[in-house]
């Protein structure tokens, strides 16, 4: 007796074949069409771009403490540590100024549940092509009153360049690529 299983498959008429190649064909023609159209222009062609991105751990909001022999005693042996730090950071503030104006002012918190994380700052400043002077001022210590960092700098942005403001401590701060 035949297995019912192995059944032959019906055939299926050519108008089929032909309709599913349409419907490829179609999808493939609206693929085509919307990955050339409508054509995307991130900024007008005689605009330069500035982004300031970076992150950076700020610095400790406190002093580091010595504790006494009466308060280490009071303590599990294991968390006897001479000195007590804060773990909170400071928020990292900057500033940036272009042609003497202020272009932005942000104060980025430091992440993590007990405010011990870096503090991430991403802004896209958007300005006519050709020379700039930009200032960049940035604070990393709540204690210290101004800016601990400072850079000045007159570039010649082409049209659609992009200039990234950075802040690096290995490389003596604030950086602009």
């Amino acid at each position: 007796m035949p297995d019912p299983t192995l059944a032959p498959r019906p055939v299926l008429p050519a108008s089929a074949w032909i309709g599913q190649l349409l419907l490829y064909a179609l999808f493939a023609l609206a693929i085509g069409v919307f990955s050339r159209w409508p054509s995307y222009q991130h900024i007008a062609p005689d605009q330069a771009l500035i982004k300031l991105s970076f992150t950076h751990t700020g610095k400790p909001v406190g002093e580091c403490k010595a504790q006494s022999q009466a308060e280490l005693a009071k303590l599990p042996p294991n968390m006897r540590a001479p000195i007590k730090c804060p773990r909170e950071r400071s928020p990292v503030t900057v500033e940036v100024d272009i042609g003497g104006i202020n272009a932005m002012r942000r104060s980025a918190p430091p992440t993590g549940l007990s405010r011990d994380g870096a503090s991430a700052v991403y802004q896209r400043l958007v300005v006519p092509a050709g020379e700039q002077r930009i200032a960049v001022r940035l604070n990393d210590d709540a204690r210290q009153a101004g800016f601990a960092y400072q850079r000045e700098v007159t570039v010649k942005l082409a049209p659609a360049q992009i200039l990234v403001i950075d802040f690096d401590a290995e490389k003596g701060g604030i950086t602009l690529q």
